[in-house]
């Protein structure tokens, strides 16, 4: 397997495919670098090096017992970059790996990176608030905690239809099911927990103003589990040069239920 050492000496897996420009994939909770393949798969064979790795406490890498904060993720994706020696990346952060990425930005700047995409992601902010009305109720992430910890697989198993839209009117088979509660439970519990926590909490609202590459962000209308009013629709007023596809009906998980669109539309970014 293809790993690395972090400096706090955690273990990180991740896929390095083809060459050409890079583009580098930070994926969503509870998931891993496997939710990329069709990405990958596409943009590789079309002239660029994709790469995507696990998150630490998920997949492939290791299972520490904290760091599960962004400061510490941030870090991780520079550690990456610079082991690889990469320059001119296009930085693609699902959900909660939209936070990633961009406080990768607001850490480590933008000298090695050419553009962003952002994917129905949990920034600016996430959790409702005083001076962030609009958000989610505080409520949802404790029960999200609380269904975990009486009972994970199930608690997978229940979130799958509203994570990919089978509830209101999506197709998705039975293998995507069965893979993505496969890929949940590979993860550390305790780093699960925290994830939550983490992208619940954190505010990147101050790291907005630090984006100054070219910026696509991609959201579906109907996400119930990252809303859009809530998220890419703040995010989009927070970015200078940005540019907003909203998917028509499409659920959170739109990587897998709009994956052909998604693939041509990263490709006609990177190609801009």
């Amino acid at each position: 397997m293809s790993t690395f050492e972090t400096s706090d000496g955690v273990e990180i897996y991740y896929k390095d495919w083809g060459e050409g420009k890079p583009v580098l994939f930070s994926h969503g909770w509870p998931l891993d670098a496997d939710m990329w393949e069709s990405q990958m798969l596409f943009l590789s064979s079309r002239g660029y090096r994709t790469i995507a790795f696990d998150r630490r406490g998920f997949g492939r890498s290791s299972q520490p017992w904290d760091g599960y904060n962004y400061d510490t993720f941030a870090d991780d994706i520079h550690q990456l970059i610079e082991h690889l020696q990469l320059t001119d990346v296009t930085l693609v952060g699902f959900s909660m790996g939209g936070g990633d990425v961009t406080r990768y930005i607001a850490r480590h700047g933008t000298s090695k990176v050419a553009g962003l995409a952002l994917l129905g992601a949990v920034v600016p902010a996430f959790v409702k608030s005083d001076n962030y009305p609009q958000g989610v109720d505080s409520k949802v992430f404790e029960d999200i905690k609380a269904g975990v910890l009486k009972d994970r697989p199930q608690f997978i198993s229940n979130f799958n239809p509203i994570f990919y839209g089978t509830n209101v009117g999506h197709s998705v088979s039975a293998g995507i099911f069965s893979q993505t509660v496969n890929i949940a439970m590979l993860a550390s519990l305790k780093g699960t927990l925290d994830c939550v926590s983490a992208f619940s909490t954190t505010d990147f609202r101050p790291d907005m103003a630090k984006i100054d590459v070219p910026t696509i962000v991609i959201h579906g209308d109907s996400d119930v589990v990252v809303p859009f009013e809530a998220t890419g629709k703040q995010a989009v007023e927070m970015i200078s040069d940005v540019r907003l596809k909203l998917y028509e009906g499409a659920p959170h998980g739109f990587a897998v239920t709009h994956c052909a669109r998604l693939n041509e539309d990263l490709l006609a970014f990177l190609q801009r």
